[in-house]
């Protein structure tokens, strides 16, 4: 079985699906891999490493696709890349399975085996896999250094011959992976944290890293697995008040709250952004999915009338790619050495364990292809 790896083509995206360290590892079980000339430049990889690594190195993403069983990749796959795959092919990639009915519709057509990487369940053993959670960890991280490197002030508490300078008021909403990761960065840079969730458990999580929970009394939105769903409308009036003062104190706000599923909720509404000193720093890691804050523009930054710098940020972790390429690389190698089959080199996706049934989409136990929802109609 060969696997292949295609260079990134979405613009701005920097990471690749496979590291030489992984790659070295597939071949020691037995299976081959190709990848696209200059599919790690911007990782810090070069061909010669893919070479010495053991893969294959063509000249082109055709070329790669066409000598390819297994194709990988980190970004949705476009038209022309489903028009390129054959009947019998098998794409590991995030597929957005949910709401991309569509994307699945296509692979069917073409008779290809589908692996949505990003469909992966919260559990133990999927944790090594799971390639939202590390590139979350990403996220947080570089969203709050690009909200000091924006904030014209210092992060940390400083005595100084020049006097004191108050630390940095942060205020993280959301504490998935990625507001986990915000709030440990921003207290390592000596910022004063507070973060809210609309899920009670993540108090604990929160108050670990250091950071001050923010209470809304009322309802807990944690569903299974450890998501957040959509809160009543009671709920949210409180939460605006409470949040809305919170906002107004902060130097900086890091927003990551999702839904899976549906847009992104707004915390921050435009007469809390008139309300925040100038000069004070928006991150809306929630951008691509409609954004956190009501005047966040995706991919674009720019300053209100009043001052504040509102960062629409799209694909934070494709601008850390050295280490986001090998988290991403990781958890691919866990995932198909999981759905190997017992001859050691052949992809075994009929199996019924929890993983395997979550994540192929197409092609897999109980697959109807590509229902309105992904899998036999049930995402």
């Amino acid at each position: 079985m060969r696997v292949g790896v295609p260079r990134e083509v979405e613009p701005g995206e920097t990471r690749t699906a496979l590291v030489p360290e992984s790659v070295a590892r597939l071949r020691a079980r037995g299976l081959e891999v190709a990848v696209e000339a200059g599919a790690g430049v911007h990782a810090g990889v070069t061909d010669a490493d893919f070479d010495r690594a053991g893969a294959v190195v063509m000249s082109s993403a055709a070329a790669v696709v066409d000598a390819s069983d297994v194709i990988l990749g980190v970004q949705l796959p476009g038209r022309a890349f489903v028009a390129r795959l054959r009947a019998g092919q098998t794409v590991v990639m995030p597929l957005d399975p949910a709401r991309r009915a569509d994307l699945l519709q296509a692979l069917a057509a073409r008779g290809v085996r589908a692996v949505a990487i990003d469909a992966l369940p919260r559990t133990t053993l999927a944790q090594a896999m799971d390639v939202r959670s590390s590139q979350a960890t990403v996220v947080g991280y570089r969203a709050v250094v690009v909200a000091a490197c924006a904030l014209p002030k210092m992060f940390p508490l400083m005595t100084t011959a020049a006097g004191t300078i108050a630390p940095a008021r942060v205020l993280v909403l959301g504490a998935g992976v990625a507001g986990l990761s915000a709030i440990a960065t921003a207290r390592r840079l000596g910022a004063v944290v507070e973060a809210f969730d609309a899920r009670r458990a993540a108090r604990e999580h929160v108050e670990s890293l250091g950071a001050r929970f923010v209470e809304v009394p009322g309802e807990d939105a944690e569903v299974a697995g450890g998501y957040a769903r959509e809160v009543s409308a009671e709920y949210r009036l409180a939460q605006a008040a409470r949040i809305g003062d919170r906002v107004a104190r902060a130097d900086v706000c890091v927003t990551t709250a999702l839904v899976p599923g549906r847009p992104a909720p707004v915390l921050v509404t435009a007469a809390m952004v008139e309300a925040m000193r100038s000069g004070s720093v928006i991150v809306d890691v929630a951008a691509a999915e409609g954004g956190n804050c009501e005047v966040t523009r995706p991919g674009e930054r720019f300053v209100t009338s009043g001052g504040v710098i509102v960062i629409g940020a799209v694909n934070l972790a494709a601008e850390v790619p050295v280490h986001a390429s090998q988290m991403w690389s990781r958890n691919v190698e866990k995932l198909l050495v999981h759905l190997i089959g017992p001859d050691g080199v052949t992809l075994r996706l009929d199996a019924t364990d929890a993983i395997t049934r979550a994540v192929v989409v197409i092609g897999g136990p109980s697959a109807a292809p590509a229902g309105p929802a992904g899998k036999g109609g049930s995402a």
